[in-house]
């Protein structure tokens, strides 16, 4: 079916634009968007200009791109030489008025000012969707844990707790027809002040004030009596290579929503359809090229990291299991197949690449870009000599036993000198972590931006952490997405945001939603 308009989206706290990218890329079956991305706010200016930098590509057909894109991704040509560009100019203003830079809440005039994009760009129009995820560090289990520990007053103050006040506050002043609201499940637990925050969340956003209701459904479930957990989106069950599990509210304005009589017969129709397999890491990395870690604080060259994967601890003296002639095994099989990695990778490598034909067609469509003829910001790390011998030991470990191991496993050689590693009870014990090939990874948070330990490659002769187009692909960002700012900052926009590929199945609900209520 073919539709006269797309519904206008306000994407709030947009980060790189992982939500409005699922959004925006949902076409009917004329080729025409379902939604179009009107305003997007994000206050970092680093991933504000990954914002603006993928609001320019998405204002062309996917056939259309120009080669001024290309070429700028490649890094061919200046980020002022594509914005200029003949091929690229009116797209690049438009993009600049969709793409703001600004803090929600932060003053009145900025208020203000925030206030007039979005009722310029919506043009008084009551039918469209409010998206966005409120920042989360006061929310997420060990962002409040770290907090707490550290200033507990400072901690019951923190503004942080009520940024979706905000949020709250463009539901009250512009009645959105529906609005979808990510978080993390660590919302659903905390507590300010001695009361759930959660149950506030839900009590302000069902009732925002100036005469409006919602109602507020899980798109996972199929209940009218929902408990706090039925909000929480497995991705890994609906085609993300990854666990990440997050709370996700569907919020439908009064007057649009189901009448009583209505509801139970229409509810499962909107709701997420899981898939019959899983998509593993191996799967969702294949056909990017094996690369060789850096070392770092001394000269780096092939030889030299050859060399320091040489002077492993292979014995693993002290270390006592059924598995240890495997595991030196795999060591030393490691070490012979990494004199073939002898590339760091680069902003963009021109080998041609192909994506594992299992993975299913859609998601392999979503990912490749046969245009860009190669793989963009697929660059490794440095690593230190210790955590090189660590990471190989961990995932020959990991590839022989289907699991990554704690640090109580690890042959003492190879353990941390930490004052507390041989106590009782050693704290993050999991942190050199494995990801498994076999299965979807672990939850991609911005942590990676300090250090790789939690992802390390499950290719033990690669001997790394992953690169930023390993975990973009892990979050579901297409290959052609280009993330702005140095290494550091490019992880820290992925870890921050939602898979735009769970992003792209959540607007197919909410769009079949307004479509039908239309009827």
């Amino acid at each position: 079916m073919s539709y006269e308009s797309p519904i206008p989206v306000i994407d709030l706290f947009a980060g790189p634009g992982g939500l409005g990218e699922g959004f925006a890329s949902l076409v009917d079956n004329t080729g025409k968007r379902c939604f179009s991305v009107k305003v997007s706010i994000e206050k970092d200016p680093v991933a504000h200009r990954t914002l603006s930098l993928r609001a320019l590509f998405r204002s062309f057909p996917s056939s259309a791109v120009p080669d001024c894109y290309y070429n700028y991704v490649r890094g061919n040509i200046t980020r002022d030489e594509l914005f200029a560009h003949p091929d690229a100019a009116k797209a690049a203003k438009q993009a600049t008025l969709e793409a703001r830079c600004a803090e929600l809440g932060k003053t009145p005039q900025e208020t203000e000012k925030i206030d007039k994009w979005i009722k310029d760009a919506l043009g008084g129009t009551r039918e469209w969707a409010l998206i966005g995820g409120p920042p989360c560090q006061a929310y997420s289990l060990a962002g409040r844990a770290r907090m707490r520990l550290k200033d507990p007053a400072a901690f019951e103050s923190d503004k942080r707790h009520f940024l979706y006040t905000e949020y709250l506050r463009i539901i009250r002043e512009f009645g959105p027809s529906v609005f979808v609201m990510e978080n993390v499940k660590g919302m659903l637990t905390s507590q300010h002040g001695g009361s759930p925050i959660f149950d506030r969340i839900l009590s302000d956003l069902t009732s925002p004030g100036n005469g409006l209701k919602y109602q507020i459904r899980s798109i996972v479930v199929d209940k009218e009596e929902l408990k706090p957990k039925d909000f929480i989106i497995e991705a890994e069950k609906f085609g993300v290579p990854q666990r990440r599990h997050r709370v996700i509210l569907f919020g439908i304005r009064s007057d649009i929503a189901c009448d009583s009589d209505d509801l139970g017969r229409k509810r499962s129709r909107f709701l997420l359809r899981p898939l019959d397999k899983l998509v593993s890491v191996e799967k969702a990395l294949s056909g990017l090229p094996p690369l060789r870690s850096r070392l770092s604080k001394e000269p780096d060259s092939h030889e030299a990291w050859l060399s320091a994967l040489k002077k492993a601890p292979m014995g693993l003296k002290g270390w006592q299991t059924i598995m240890k002639t495997k595991i030196e095994s795999a060591m030393a099989t490691a070490v012979t197949k990494a004199a073939s990695y002898s590339s760091v990778g680069d902003r963009f490598d021109q080998r041609k690449i192909s994506i594992d034909v299992s993975i299913p067609q859609e998601l392999r469509n979503w990912l490749h870009d046969p245009k860009l003829e190669g793989v963009l910001q697929h660059e490794t790390r440095s690593h230190m000599r210790s955590d090189l011998h660590r990471y190989m030991f961990a995932s020959c470990f990991a590839k022989e036993n289907y699991y990554s191991p704690k640090l109580t496993i690890f042959p003492p050689k190879l353990r941390p000198a930490h004052g507390n590693i041989n106590a009782e009870n050693v704290p993050f014990t999991d942190r050199f972590r494995v990801q498994l090939a076999n299965e979807p990874s672990t939850t991609v948070v911005s942590h990676i931006s300090k250090d790789g330990h939690y992802y390390i490659h499950p290719d033990p002769a690669q001997c790394r952490s992953l690169t930023v187009r390993e975990a973009a692909r892990l979050q579901t960002f297409p290959d052609n997405y280009f993330f702005e700012g140095n290494k550091t900052q490019q992880y820290h926009q992925i870890g921050n945001a939602v898979p735009p590929y769970l992003a792209r199945k959540i607007a197919e609900v909410v769009n079949d939603f307004i479509r039908s209520s239309r009827r």
